[in-house]
């Protein structure tokens, strides 16, 4: 199907800036919804963000909306996140994930994604 392998994380101080990558390999990746989810120790994982095939259509967690972008460039297979304004709330393991169907956009829900990469740490210290 599809393989997702997620870089780019680390620890940086709270309003500090990280930009997370996703490389996708097979399947199809022009033909999937994109999005990232994350998870905080001994916490449910959470959609952040997600982006539509064609990159035109995004959606936030209320959360992030002006402080995180999410981005494609299909002609590399890859999906991005870019972090900035970072505080105690966003650390986790976040997560690169793809979905088959549109509603993973629309419903903007994590059991829609389908494949999921290994996922990155991101930490924000104060």
């Amino acid at each position: 199907q599809v393989q997702l392998v997620e870089s780019g994380g680390g620890l940086v101080q709270a309003g500090g800036s990280l930009r997370l990558s996703c490389a996708a390999s097979g399947g199809t990746f022009i033909r999937y919804v994109m999005g990232w989810l994350r998870q905080a120790p001994g916490k449910a994982r959470e959609i952040v963000s997600a982006i539509s095939w064609s990159g035109l259509s995004t959606r936030y967690k209320d959360s992030v909306k002006g402080r995180f972008t999410i981005s494609r460039d299909n002609a590399k297979n890859t999906v991005y996140l870019q972090m900035n304004d970072l505080n105690a709330e966003d650390t986790g393991v976040y997560f690169c994930a793809a979905a088959s169907q549109t509603t993973a956009l629309t419903l903007f829900s994590r059991t829609t994604f389908e494949y999921w990469g290994q996922g990155t740490q991101v930490t924000v210290s104060s």
